[in-house]
């Protein structure tokens, strides 16, 4: 099913979607890759406040390459998600419900993302210059000693992204395996 949606991305809203579904994305997002990811899990172990209210929103794991003149970012794919892994859980923990990035997740992630409601939603890997297109607004908010792997703050309009795993769990990775497999019988 086909879905346009206006973030942040509320525990109602995320129930509604699920693994199959392709989804537009409008509203403000956050990028983080594992450098981010680790440094924002390590503070909130010593009892910090994050960089941004993590409650419903959306995280890209995204590095995105410098903007070049009259353009608001550069290319802007995902990142495989598996990197984040180790995080994913701490961050549902604390309030943040949808993650963008490529690839299968662990078993735990799968979990949390239950537990808390979250939605991960996969982007189209190598088309990342067509990805920064909708990305209306891009503000540096934390770890500029990151780079590319800063924090940033975005504003996306209809960016388009598929639900790869809902909160209930289904997964479309494991959902088109069995389907080809069945289809082999």
């Amino acid at each position: 099913m086909e879905k346009h949606i206006t973030l942040p991305l509320t525990p109602e809203l995320a129930k509604t979607l699920k693994a199959g579904d392709t989804v537009y994305l409008t509203g403000t997002i956050y990028t983080s890759r594992d450098a981010g990811h680790k440094r924002m899990c390590e503070a909130l172990a010593r009892g910090e406040e994050l960089p941004f209210d993590p409650e419903n929103t959306t995280i890209y794991y995204v590095g995105p390459t410098p903007a070049k003149p009259g353009q608001v970012i550069g290319s802007a794919g995902p990142t495989t998600s598996g990197r984040m892994d180790a995080y994913a859980p701490t961050m549902l923990s604390v309030g943040a419900r949808g993650m963008i990035g490529k690839g299968a997740r662990l078993p735990e992630v799968v979990e949390a993302m239950k537990k808390y409601s979250g939605v991960y939603f996969g982007a189209i890997g190598g088309a990342g210059a067509l990805l920064a297109k909708c990305i209306k607004s891009c503000e540096l908010i934390a770890y500029e000693d990151l780079g590319a792997e800063a924090l940033r703050k975005l504003y996306v309009e209809e960016m388009p992204v598929f639900v790869i795993i809902d909160c209930e769990g289904n997964d479309l990775y494991k959902m088109g395996r069995a389907e080809y497999l069945a289809d082999k019988k």
